[in-house]
This record gives C-alpha cells, sequence and structure tokens, in this order.
C-alpha cells in the first residue's frame, strides 16, 4: 500500500523536514505502543487501522533515512504535514511534501523496488498495490480560507475547486503512468465543524462554518466526478472515491452510536476549546479521549480514525463510491 496524504496521515516524515508543523512529542502517540512518531493524533491513524484490516506492517515513512530495501516491500507513506495539492498550499510552515513531491518520492522507491525485481514482476507487484490517497485540507485551511494567502480575493470558490481538481489530475495520472492500478481517492472532511473553525466562528456546539464546508464539498464533488471519468477511460485501473465529509458528518451527527460524548472540544490544545493553539509539548490531554471526536484543534483521535478506516474498509456506498477498499482488493486478486 502506498500512501499519499497531509497530516491526517503523516506518520513521521515530517520529523525529516525543516518543518513547523511536527508531532514528534508527547502527548501525540500517547496511547500508540512506540510513543510520539509524528502522527498527529493521540493514537493509530486511519491508515495505521487499513494496514491492519489488509494484513500489512505499519508502513514505514518515506523520509526515514534507516529504512531498509526490506522495510519498503509492503508500501510506504509518503504523507507530509501542510503538504497540499496545490505547491504553495502550507507554505507558511515550513518544509513539506506536496502531492507533486510525494509523487516524484515514490519514483525513489521504485527504482529501489527495481534492484530486487526484474521489469515483469515489479510491474505485476505494482498492479496489485494499493494507493490511498488523503489530500486537499491544506488546500483549504492553509490556503483558500486562510487570510493570508490571496486565493479567496483572486478565485471563486468553484474556480479554485477547478484549479486545485486540475493538479490533482495530473498528479494521479503520473502515479498510473508508474505503473498503479488501484487507487482509492479520499476526499476532504468537513473542516467547518472542526474545533478550530468552530471557535474562531464562535459557534454553538451543534453549528460548523457553513461556508468552509460548503468550499470543500466543491472539491469533493469535482473528486468523485474525476472517479467516475478516470474509470471509463482507464479501464485497466480501479479508481474509488471515500466519502469522508459523509463518513465524518454522519459520526458528528450520531455521537452516542459511536461511543463519543465531546464534539466541540479538542483533547490536547490551549484557549477555548483547547483550540485556539495546538497541543503544545508536555500539555496534560484529556482522560476519556476515546470520547473525544478531536484530538487536537483539527485532527481526530485514535477512536474517529477508527471508524473513518471502517467507513473506507467495507463501508457501504454511501461512504465508498463505486467500491470500498475490501471489494477493491478482492476484485484486484480475481483479475490478476
Amino acid at each position: 500500500m502506498y500512501v499519499f496524504g497531509d497530516s491526517l496521515v503523516d506518520n513521521g516524515n515530517n520529523n525529516y523536514l525543516n518543518a513547523q508543523a511536527k508531532a514528534n512529542f508527547y502527548p501525540y502517540g500517547i496511547d500508540f505502543y512506540q510513543g510520539p512518531t509524528g502522527r498527529f493524533t493521540n493514537g493509530k491513524t486511519i491508515i495505521d487501522f487499513l494496514s491492519e484490516s489488509l494484513g500489512l506492517p505499519y508502513l514505514p515513512p518515506f523520509a526515514n533515512p534507516f529504512n531498509t530495501d526490506r522495510d519498503i516491500m509492503y508500501g510506504v507513506n509518503y504523507a507530509s504535514a501542510a503538504g497540499g495539492i496545490l505547491e504553495e498550499s502550507g507554505q507558511a510552515l515550513g518544509e513539506r511534501f506536496s502531492f507533486s513531491l510525494q509523487a516524484r518520492n515514490f519514483g525513489i522507491t521504485k527504482r529501489q523496488l527495481q534492484n530486487h525485481m526484474n521489469e515483469t514482476d515489479l510491474q505485476q507487484y505494482l498492479t496489485k498495490a494499493l494507493v490511498v490517497v488523503i489530500l486537499g485540507s491544506n488546500d483549504y485551511v492553509n490556503n483558500y480560507l486562510n487570510p493570508t494567502y490571496p486565493s479567496q480575493s483572486k478565485f471563486k470558490p468553484e474556480n479554485y475547486a477547478d484549479i486545485v481538481i486540475n493538479q490533482y489530475t495530473k498528479q494521479i495520472q503520473a502515479l498510473y503512468d508508474q505503473g498503479l492500478r488501484l487507487f482509492f481517492l479520499a476526499g476532504v472532511g468537513p473542516i467547518g465543524c472542526t474545533p478550530s473553525q468552530k471557535t474562531v466562528a464562535r459557534l454553538p456546539a451543534d453549528k460548523c462554518v457553513t461556508f468552509s464546508n460548503d468550499v470543500v464539498q466543491m472539491f469533493n464533488i469535482r473528486l468523485k466526478t474525476l472517479v467516475d471519468q478516470f474509470n471509463v477511460t482507464h479501464p485497466n485501473a480501479t479508481f474509488s472515491f471515500g466519502d469522508t465529509f459523509q463518513a465524518l458528518t454522519d459520526i458528528l451527527a450520531h455521537p452516542a452510536q459511536f461511543g463519543l460524548t465531546e464534539l466541540e472540544r479538542a483533547c490536547c490544545g490551549v484557549g477555548r476549546n483547547n483550540a485556539e493553539k495546538m497541543c503544545l509539548p508536555l500539555l496534560i490531554p484529556c482522560l476519556n479521549r476515546n470520547q473525544y471526536a478531536f484530538w487536537d484543534a483539527f485532527h481526530p483521535t485514535e477512536a474517529v480514525h477508527r471508524l473513518l478506516a471502517l467507513a473506507a474498509f467495507n463501508g457501504p456506498k454511501s461512504y465508498s463510491h463505486p467500491f470500498n477498499l475490501k471489494e477493491i482488493v478482492e476484485m484486484a486478486k480475481v483479475q490478476i
């Protein structure tokens, strides 16, 4: 499995970059068996849960200089906190791997694999590899919706969504051209419901920032359309859209059903709702972490990561279109 993403699934890449966006300190990782690794949550991420469901080891972060050729045989995680689809997204937070850089980094991994396989075997190996892309949040939080960026004054929301999806399309095509064939492309979640956005807007517990949610949905609609187009134009590959927005909206609408009691406050942070500043080193987090939806001002807890992984892996069509991950993997076994 090859993972391309941002801080939602970064598992340590930014530790090796000159980046402001890092999570390699306590209390991040308080519930993870290795402690703080660079994951932006208290425990496992959606990718860790998916790895378990697929029978894979936890993936190594690409930037770890100690990775061996053996470490990368089951896949690699290229995700980078503050990284976006557009090059400039997240630039105020220092070094990060944008989508195009992550795609380029996959090329480095492919060259490493060529040392151990002939071209035919490598081709077969890559056609069976699952690609998970979780990107787009920073193109809004750390670009379009951020007043320090000029994007909102330059582009209407629908025009901006077109620009983002055009760049996204190029990178997916580039990964396809490298030989990858099984793609699960996750949309952006309801970022207007994060503690950070709600606290800035001073909204009551049951309300979210409508404008933020509306603009990311413009991207999501285009991504779902792209999946349908690619399934027609690339018949030897499989593309699926993961509706993170719908899955998380349903979780937040029915918290008791999922064992959650706190949707407004972050488990770790500073200020109103623990959401005015990020989780800082050595802060004492909440104790009942499995009941909180959000770990910090932006990122979900392990409990919510687990629910999102379930939705992606074997959830209904309302969460994965046209296939969930389990179906993609089963179809690939039959085809190959």
